[in-house]
């Protein structure tokens, strides 16, 4: 990605979290970019355009550190913590992100399907790693699919809470938290 589109990206990023997608202008995404509406417009046509690049770019980057932190690991369970570990703390770091992807999450508009594939798609490497648990004997035999949904929903609320509760806890602490709960369950 140059510079330029860079600075775009994140400008894209931080407007539409602050204003909503519908909220969010190509004069306010190019102000926030530092560059004059011409060139806003020269490397993308349309506020759609971007928003695409955002998620796209954005999911690849979750996806490409999901993949390095799980190569390192040999043990299923280990792939999955470190999963775990490895994306809370990517929200972490990106909040906005986070924010533009949950908000979109939901409707009809072709944007909001187009997300739920990409995100469709990161679950699957979820779901490849709880299969590998499974064929290992790590894990209990179930339906793969709906586990890796599950697990995605519990690391979206693992960094819902962080967002809300920043200042009260770890972040390695909410990160063994939920990883123990997913794992081990919450049952006494």
């Amino acid at each position: 990605m140059n510079k330029t589109k860079r600075s775009i990206f994140e400008a894209a990023i931080k407007v539409i979290s602050q204003s909503g997608y519908n909220g969010a202008t190509m004069d306010d995404i190019a102000i926030s970019a530092g560059v004059a509406k011409g060139t806003l417009y020269y490397h993308f046509k349309s506020k759609e355009e971007i928003f695409k690049y955002v998620i796209s770019e954005g999911v690849n980057v979750l996806i490409e550190e999901m993949n390095d932190v799980t190569q390192q690991e040999s043990n299923p369970i280990d792939k999955l913590m470190a999963l775990c570990k490895s994306q809370l703390r990517m929200v972490y770091r990106n909040k906005d992100l986070f924010k533009v992807i949950m908000s979109q999450l939901w409707g009809e508009e072709l944007r909001q399907q187009e997300l739920r594939e990409i995100i469709k798609l990161y679950i699957m490497q979820i779901e490849r790693y709880l299969k590998e648990a499974m064929e290992a004997g790590l894990l209990k035999k179930g339906e793969t699919t709906f586990m890796a949904y599950t697990f995605f929903g519990a690391l979206c609320s693992g960094a819902v809470y962080e967002i809300i509760n920043e200042d009260q806890k770890e972040i390695d602490e909410i990160i063994e938290n939920i990883t123990t709960y997913i794992l081990k369950g919450i049952q006494a």
